[in-house]
């Protein structure tokens, strides 16, 4: 079982950037990915990219290509936000599985952060 602490989110202006952290521990396989995740109010979790530690593969929903990158140093992965926009105003959760390959599905994860309120607000 991964365990995973975020850190970073607030509040930021519109156009103004921020880069997300989860730090991953327990690993026990040589390899892991992780996802990063959103959600608002009465709307399902939604998928923004993830990594495969293998390889350092990366995948991207629609919705985070252009504006969102992740990456990972070491046992941290990041998720950096560009352009932030007020719709990008939800809780960001990382999640962490043991499998080679990386998914931007919530379903494919069994452990997850504690999540971090992202607000983009003037």
């Amino acid at each position: 079982q991964l365990q995973l602490v975020q850190s970073g989110g607030g509040l930021v202006q519109p156009g103004e950037s921020l880069r997300l952290s989860c730090a991953v521990s327990g690993v026990i396989r040589s390899y892991y990915s992780i996802g990063w995740f959103r959600q608002t109010p009465g709307k399902e979790r939604e998928g923004l990219s993830c990594i495969a530690s293998s390889d350092d593969s990366t995948k991207y929903a629609d919705s985070a290509k252009g504006r969102f990158t992740i990456s990972r140093q070491a046992n941290t992965v990041y998720l950096q936000m560009n352009s932030l926009k007020p719709e990008d105003t939800a809780v960001y959760y990382c999640a962490g599985s043991d499998q080679l390959e990386c998914y931007v599905r919530p379903y494919e994860y069994d452990d997850w952060g504690q999540g971090t309120q992202v607000t983009v607000s003037s």
